[in-house]
């Protein structure tokens, strides 16, 4: 189920998968061989992003290519923040690797980045070295919140609690402070 979910969440941005791993981790650190749980989790979690992103990256490769595909870009490109797109390809031509791992840290980072990632002409297998490292670092730091969340409390449910507030509130904090920085 986190598998198919974090894959969902990888390929509609909707759906909120940090808090999904964070929770995970939560019921694995509370399993009867900790060790091996968190271990699964992370690689479902990790191969479950990288296969969104990958599909996503995929997709977009073909629409370029394809005879619509400038009016796809263009759709995209009209619904990605201006600003984010030329950052993120500025940034990737310097720093390809930790670019991917940091986009996927920030919310709504990713798909710029993939954008900019799909304008420069990446190959896929280039994209996919760097994201699979992203990934692994991503599901990496929502089971570190997981398992941090889940060892403050003896029942798994009041950790998973946390973990849900604590990711969601961590996800809200860049809009909340670039309104604050707005004003």
């Amino acid at each position: 189920m986190l598998f198919l979910l974090v894959l969902l969440g990888s390929l509609v941005p909707v759906v909120p998968t940090g808090p999904l791993v964070g929770s995970a981790a939560v019921v694995a650190f509370h399993h009867a061989a900790p060790a091996v749980s968190l271990l699964v989790v992370l690689a479902v979690a990790a191969t479950a992003a990288c296969a969104g992103d990958l599909a996503l990256y995929w997709l977009g490769r073909r629409g370029m290519e394809s005879r619509g595909g400038t009016r796809w870009l263009e759709r995209i490109r009209d619904r990605a923040p201006q600003e984010r797109l030329e950052q993120a390809q500025e940034r990737l031509g310097r720093h390809a690797v930790p670019v991917l791992v940091l986009s996927r840290m920030i919310p709504a980072g990713r798909l710029p980045v993939i954008l900019a990632c799909l304008v420069a002409r990446w190959p896929l297998r280039r994209f996919a070295r760097g994201n699979s490292l992203a990934c692994v670092a991503w599901a990496a730091t929502y089971q570190v919140i997981g398992v941090l969340g889940g060892s403050l409390f003896d029942e798994p449910w009041k950790g998973v609690v946390v973990v849900v507030v604590l990711t969601l509130a961590i996800s809200a904090a860049p809009a909340v402070w670039n309104r604050l920085r707005d004003r």
